[in-house]
């Protein structure tokens, strides 16, 4: 950030992973968060023409999540659910993939998302074009309320409402592995180590300054309680530690 005595700090961009993962489950199949819409980028993409400056998505077709799927022997209509950590361009672009799917989100980002696109607002992290095809599907939505602390979806699976603060309405994943215990899939609430410290780093995106510092102290004391890693949203270091679906998965 510039200030008065720095008013021109230097730059520098980096590459940031999306990540997105899917829970095979007996009671059904989960996705956590939906990526990128394969036609995010160019001359006629999803994305305006200043979102793909600010932040162009540079993965190939094997990163799509439609590809992703077909590489684990699964489609979209093998999905029972997907929790949508929020609806910002690179965690929800496949939504209208998903018809036989339940898509659960938090009420305030469900409301935030369609009033942006009702009132056309530009340069938010919502993609038009994205709530637009949604509009026009077929959808199975579910909306988690403010006054909802956690949700049992499944068996050794939990969805976690952090409310706002990174945006209108974040959710988490709580998931119980043989392999690994407890693993809290966060998002945005801590996209990166940084951002969880401690101490605490607000997001560089914020829609609620306050709300985002509680939601990463919640975070850190439910990390505790549950004895949970806690898998960041867009943390490189990290990203490159895990098994990704092309290497196996786990247990």
């Amino acid at each position: 950030m510039a200030t008065q005595t720095y008013p021109h700090p230097a730059a520098e961009r980096i590459d940031l992973p999306v990540s997105g993962y899917c829970i095979e489950h007996a009671g059904g199949n989960i996705l956590f968060d939906l990526g990128c819409h394969p036609d995010a980028m160019g001359a006629d993409g999803r994305w305006t023409a200043e979102m793909q400056d600010l932040c162009p998505h540079s993965g190939g077709e094997e990163c799509q999540l439609p590809n992703r799927l077909e590489q684990i022997g699964l489609g979209p209509d093998d999905i029972r659910y997907a929790v949508l950590s929020h609806l910002h361009n690179d965690h929800a672009g496949c939504v209208e993939f998903f018809r036989k799917t339940k898509l659960i989100v938090h009420e305030d980002e469900f409301a935030g998302a369609f009033r942006t696109f009702g009132l056309r607002e530009h340069g938010t992290p919502y993609v038009l074009a994205d709530i637009g095809a949604w509009a026009r599907c077929d959808l199975d939505w579910q909306l988690v309320t403010r006054e909802t602390s956690s949700i049992a979806l499944a068996d050794d699976i939990e969805i976690l409402n952090f409310g706002s603060g990174h945006a209108r309405g974040m959710l988490g994943l709580h998931v119980r592995t043989r392999e690994l215990g407890s693993v809290i899939l966060a998002s945005d609430v801590a996209y990166g180590s940084g951002v969880y410290g401690p101490p605490v780093r607000l997001p560089g995106v914020t829609y609620d300054t306050l709300g985002a510092e509680r939601a990463i102290e919640r975070l850190r004391n439910l990390a505790h309680q549950y004895k949970a890693q806690v898998w960041f949203g867009h943390d490189p270091d990290q990203f490159a530690t895990l098994r990704a679906s092309t290497a196996g998965f786990y247990e």
